[in-house]
């Protein structure tokens, strides 16, 4: 039942176009591939870092044993899609330096990494020629560059990859669970990630390919993130019964309607039937609070887009119980300041998947 997130330390793309010019502040990067004007192939690729310290600090303080991260990107554009396509990450097994150019600049922005060289100082090249145990890279012809990776280490394997067909989402979310465990115990050096297309779509020579995502340098609420998810739920319902029918009333008893963008908030869910069975008491049967049943989830719907923030899952959005009843807890760093978001909750009460809009809303507001 949690979902925890990271934002980039740097993001950028660096493509065999441009092999000197830096995009380290594009609000945009992309991956690409497609034919010059003398029919050779160019490619462009995606790099990503995320701060060791607070990678090392949620493993520690924040992110139970058992967890699953990846890498999340949201689409702004794509053209010229072929009907599959795949999309492969690695961890860098050479650092970089981001800049602070983009890539139309002119004169030629060269404060970060490029095709060719890793950082500003163009003597550090992509280090192609003589690759150390266990890493690779590839580039076309006399385009040399592209970036060095890890493949595998202590026999894990470092490929992973996210396939889509032409009518599906182009939303990137690239499992990389392994990388980052082998950061956290310091087996690998955190140099960030590649992001590529597969080998047979790079260097088109005859077709094009597009695909371009939201940077961390994006002015909207679609930044990347690197997400941990992991199963910290428990179920004891103690007196409380559950509730068994979907002419019920669900709501969040302690939602204040506004939150600072940092931290971790519990939110009660309290449900009752609308049609309670008659019983002799000396008390309302209205006042008492039922638990939901224990295949329920929880959600975090944007209000004004309508999009899932954070969607259902079986797994990692569960709602847990105790004596006072349902809950989960949310960590609001998560969510985007200056906006307002809905709870929505899951539940199969009649035996097919219901969904409740039970019109808890609530803004998050930015930390100081």
């Amino acid at each position: 039942m949690a979902v925890y997130r990271l934002y980039p330390e740097a993001d950028t793309f660096i493509t065999t176009f441009k092999s000197e010019s830096n995009a380290g502040i594009d609000e945009i990067v992309e991956l690409a591939s497609f034919p010059n004007k003398i029919l050779k192939g160019e490619s462009s690729r995606i790099l990503v870092k995320f701060k060791h310290t607070e990678i090392v600090s949620t493993l520690d303080n924040v992110v139970g044993s058992a967890f699953s991260s990846s890498i999340n990107y949201s689409l702004a554009d794509a053209t010229e899609l072929a009907e599959t396509v795949s999309v492969y990450a690695w961890p860098l097994a050479q650092s970089f330096t981001k800049g602070v150019g983009k890539i139309d600049d002119i004169p030629t922005d060269r404060s970060g990494v490029t095709w060719k060289h890793r950082n500003k100082n163009r003597s550090d090249a992509w280090q192609l020629s003589v690759l150390a145990a266990n890493t690779t890279g590839s580039y076309s012809g006399s385009l040399i560059g592209g970036g060095v990776w890890f493949t595998g280490s202590n026999n894990v394997e470092l490929e992973t990859t996210s396939s889509f067909m032409y009518s599906d989402s182009k939303d990137l979310e690239i499992n990389v669970t392994e990388a980052v465990k082998l950061h956290y115990s310091s087996s690998i050096s955190n140099n960030g990630f590649v992001i590529k297309l597969d080998d047979d779509l790079e260097f088109e020579t005859t077709s094009s390919l597009k695909l371009q995502y939201f940077s961390e340098n994006t002015n909207t609420i679609y930044r990347p993130y690197l997400e941990f998810k992991w199963d910290d739920s428990s179920f004891n319902t103690g007196s409380n019964s559950i509730l068994d029918t979907d002419k019920a009333t669900i709501d969040i008893n302690n939602n204040s309607g506004e939150y600072i963008n940092s931290g971790k908030k519990r939110f009660r869910v309290t449900s009752k039937p609308k049609y309670p069975t008659r019983t002799f008491s000396t008390g309302s049967i209205y006042k008492t609070n039922f638990a939901m049943p224990s295949g329920s989830f929880y959600a975090i719907q944007d209000e004004f887009t309508g999009e899932k923030i954070i969607d259902f899952d079986t797994t990692f959005t569960k709602l847990s119980c105790d004596s006072d009843g349902s809950f989960f807890d949310l960590y609001l760093s998560n969510l985007e300041p200056e906006r307002y978001y809905k709870v929505l909750i899951s539940s199969s009460l009649d035996g097919s998947d219901v969904i409740i809009d039970n019109d808890n809303i609530f803004k998050v507001v930015k930390n100081g």
